[in-house]
């Protein structure tokens, strides 16, 4: 039996619920399948067949390290040498690698044993860092630097991953040394956006294949609930904005900006925000804290009139497609993956920080409603995670 080992930062959100429905995937196609990640205490609970990489005290003490030295992926020297030892003992047939960064793992130790063991490597590219000298996105900052090497850089020092000094220069060499060289390695990207960034860069060596994010077509979905009624909205038209990380990255100022210029027939309502990200915020927007039930998050999407996404930089934004997929039409900045979700038929694209027109889209799709629910789900079922798990078996199996 074929063997798979994934490493990923978490085995729950995004990136960890990505890597265990692959896993699960597979192991129905004949494959055993291994899980190593972080510790952390939010982690969801470990499967039998899962490794957690160090401790949750050594982790602690690499970003304290890497914070303070600014080398970040070159720490967790001890923990990684065990755990390579552990590797050894599953001897797998393919290491699928999802994020790599937040102090869990020495990356050059991983790829020098990748490589010294010829192990076959598919990488999933979640953001960007693999290829900076430490920034996961650039789009805010319009840095270029990483295309023939980061010095002096421009991503502010305490946006993750923070460092007090800047070792760039270095990270990228290091970086491009390690990751370089490996015999059979697929890059997998959620985007064609990210793709096309990955042939400017130092591992434009390997083949790139696209599997764009998927979402549970079984849970988003139109779906009936008293939201409205709950928070008096009664026939309102209803802007939706959903994050788990407000920031001026995912447009927090921008909404706030939305609703100084909507009228009393608008109302704005945040999902995912926190009592700090409330102060921030005017009072006539109305916000939910963070929501683990995805069936509610769904009775939102489906009340909403239109879905807002302001970020900034964003690989292939799955809230997007989970609002599609419960009837919503979307409006999106021109930023990362964002516009190869939206078709024609199901929602607008506008350019960055065009205010303007975003309000005059948010407007549009509300009153003169231009674009039918049953358009936004069919888009949506092009997304069904299933199909794109079942992409990443098939690539298993052609490797």
């Amino acid at each position: 039996m074929k063997k798979i080992l994934s490493i990923n930062v978490a085995n729950y959100g995004s990136t960890g619920n990505i890597m265990r429905g692959i896993s699960e995937l597979a192991e129905k196609n004949g494959y055993e399948c291994w899980q190593a990640y972080a510790p952390d205490k939010i982690n969801a609970p470990g499967l039998e067949r899962d490794i957690v990489v160090a401790s949750y005290n050594i982790r602690r003490i690499n970003e304290r390290y890497a914070r303070y030295t600014g080398m970040r992926g070159y720490q967790a020297y001890f923990s990684t040498k065990l755990f390579l030892k552990k590797i050894d003992r599953i001897a797998p047939d393919i290491i699928h690698l999802h994020n790599l960064h937040n102090n869990y793992i020495h990356v050059g130790l991983l790829f020098n044993y990748i490589k010294k063991n010829d192990i076959r490597v598919v990488w999933t590219l979640h953001d960007c860092w693999a290829f900076t000298g430490r920034c996961p996105h650039f789009e805010i900052t319009g840095c270029e630097k990483w295309i023939s090497g980061c010095y002096e850089c421009q991503y502010p020092a305490n946006e993750y991953p923070s460092a007090k000094k800047d070792r760039t220069a270095e990270l990228w060499r290091r970086k491009k040394e390690s990751f370089s060289g490996v015999k059979n390695m697929t890059l997998v990207t959620p985007s064609e956006w990210l793709s096309r960034l990955v042939k400017q860069s130092f591992l434009k060596e390997y083949e790139t294949k696209v599997i764009n994010n998927g979402i549970d077509l079984g849970v988003f979905r139109p779906t009936e609930s008293d939201f409205r009624k709950k928070h008096s909205l009664g026939d309102k038209f209803v802007v939706l904005g959903v994050s788990f990380g407000w920031n001026k990255r995912k447009g927090i100022d921008v909404f706030a900006e939305l609703a100084s210029r909507l009228d009393e027939r608008f109302a704005i309502v945040l999902v995912g925000t926190d009592d700090l990200t409330d102060k921030m915020l005017p009072g006539n927007i109305i916000t939910i804290h963070r929501t683990d039930s995805q069936r509610e998050l769904a009775e939102i999407y489906s009340s909403a009139d239109v879905f807002v996404d302001p970020t900034r930089e964003d690989n292939f934004p799955t809230v997007v497609m989970e609002a599609l997929a419960c009837g919503t039409p979307a409006v999106v900045f021109n930023t990362g993956g964002c516009p190869e979700i939206i078709s024609e038929n199901c929602g607008y694209v506008v350019e960055k920080d065009d205010i303007c027109d975003l309000v005059d889209k948010t407007v549009k799709v509300c009153v003169d409603k231009p674009f039918d629910k049953e358009d936004c789900v069919t888009r949506a079922e092009s997304f069904d995670r299933q199909n794109k798990f079942k992409e990443y078996v098939d690539l298993y199996n052609s490797i």
